[in-house]
């Protein structure tokens, strides 16, 4: 596997191929510093410096790579994506100027996920070099998070079960000498009732647990970051057809989000006391799985009728954020791919964000438009939380109106966040069905920069 640390180089002035960024603007002049058999082999490419648009230009014994962009002087994070996926292996720098963001998608843009594959060979490297040193290390701990993601999304269920995720955390926390505990068996259903609930119909080598992670100093403030983590969902007894199971081996996308999330938090040092949760589960079919009409009992106290097993999600994500709740952090993020209402409103490139908080809303949309990682607010509207109501419980699980998918599921969360909390949601999609440069078809980030950006800017 191609080492992508090394994918991003100190700039030296060591031997490297230029690569020539120009836009409709910046073209014509740069066609007249050409000579005329360069500008005949840009002719015969049919370059005419669209975005994303590259060509191989000679020069001498050797030659140059140019792209076009959409803006020379305001690069976006995937405008040179596509060159890395496409020119030959080989170290590059960007000739008069850096690359700047562009080194985000210059690693993401080389991403494969071939692990079950014997056909493939690693691809020649395609080194970038800039003087920029100090955005090296972020810029690869960013794209680290991202191909993470990516990794754990597109796994499929049976070697990504509860257990593979737990290896994941705890593989995490030695690396960063951080805690893990982890709560199964007897008393999962004792502490944690609802995630065993969903979970307790699975194979015994797939068994629910929570996951918990900390680390950091216990003076600094208390972040909690929480992702869903059901790792294959069929539905349960309210069965999805097959056409809506064939890509559940993504319902475990918030636990990606939040597992890479703190492996960034840690990597560069954030100055918090970080508290992972990560509630992981296989929502199963068998006798013993939970049904519909069932009341559950929660952490939080809250008696829940169910009235759809194929809301599952909600209900471990209770569990953990009352968890959350109970050490009183300064703040809450949670992610999860929760709802196809959110898929239907905003389709699959910008997931959902909830927040009790405007100023927290608000730095989490500015983060994401600055790291090209937008997500749209959607509201908390009190007015829905009537749809709630149980005849018999004091809430249920999924109104049956189909009103406001997205934003009621996100009220049922909010009823098991402590009350006065800094709470933030994403329901994230976590796939990409169609690809874009640096950005493969399958498992993504969605969310995640946003996070990262917003707590860079508060605890960086």
């Amino acid at each position: 596997m191609t080492d992508r640390n090394a994918l991003i180089q100190p700039d030296r002035g060591q031997q490297a191929i230029d690569l020539h960024l120009v836009d409709k603007a910046t073209l014509p002049d740069f066609l007249k510093s050409l000579n005329g058999a360069q500008r005949s082999a840009l002719a015969a490419q049919k370059f005419e410096g669209g975005g994303y648009e590259h060509a191989i230009v000679p020069e001498g014994d050797g030659w140059f790579a140019v792209a076009g962009v959409a803006n020379v002087d305001d690069l976006s994070s995937w405008c040179m994506a596509k060159l890395a996926d496409v020119l030959p292996g080989g170290t590059y720098r960007r000739a008069g100027a850096e690359p700047g963001k562009a080194l985000h998608g210059w690693v993401t843009g080389q991403y494969r996920f071939d692990r079950y594959r014997k056909d493939t060979k690693d691809a020649e490297p395609r080194i970038l070099l800039t003087k920029d040193v100090a955005l090296i290390e972020p810029a690869l701990a960013e794209a680290t998070a991202v191909l993470m993601v990516r990794d754990l999304v597109n796994t499929p269920a049976e070697d990504m079960g509860p257990l593979q995720l737990e290896a994941e955390v705890r593989a995490l926390a030695k690396g960063h000498h951080a805690e893990v505990h982890v709560v199964s068996g007897d008393p999962l259903e004792r502490e944690y009732p609802m995630v065993h609930a969903v979970g307790r119909a699975a194979a015994r080598s797939h068994a629910p647990r929570m996951i918990e992670l900390e680390w950091g100093d216990p003076k600094h403030p208390r972040v909690a970051i929480v992702g869903k983590g059901v790792c294959f969902d069929s539905g349960g007894l309210d069965i999805k057809p097959s056409s809506g199971m064939a890509l559940m081996k993504k319902d475990m996308g918030g636990a990606a989000h939040a597992i890479a999330l703190a492996g960034l938090i840690m990597t560069l040092g954030l100055n918090i006391r970080l508290h992972l949760l990560v509630p992981a589960v296989e929502n199963a079919i068998s006798g013993n799985a939970f049904r519909p009409g069932d009341i559950l009992r929660s952490r939080e106290g809250l008696s829940v009728e169910i009235t759809n097993t194929d809301a599952e999600g909600r209900l471990v994500l209770g569990d953990a954020l009352t968890r959350a709740s109970e050490l009183n952090p300064e703040l809450v993020i949670d992610f999860a791919t929760l709802t196809g209402a959110a898929r239907v409103a905003l389709g699959p490139d910008l997931p959902a964000m909830f927040a009790r908080r405007d100023e927290t809303a608000d730095d989490l949309l500015r983060a994401g438009l600055e790291r090209d990682d937008a997500c749209w607010r959607l509201p908390l509207h009190e007015g829905y939380r009537e749809y709630l109501k149980s005849d018999v419980a004091d809430l249920q699980n999924s109104p049956a109106n189909g009103f406001a998918g997205a934003s009621v599921a996100a009220l049922f969360l909010d009823k098991f966040v402590g009350e006065g909390l800094d709470w933030a949601h994403f329901d994230t999609f976590a796939w990409r069905p169609v690809a874009k440069p640096g950005r493969p078809k399958g498992g993504d980030a969605l969310g995640l920069r946003a996070a990262w950006g917003l707590l860079k800017a508060r605890y960086g």
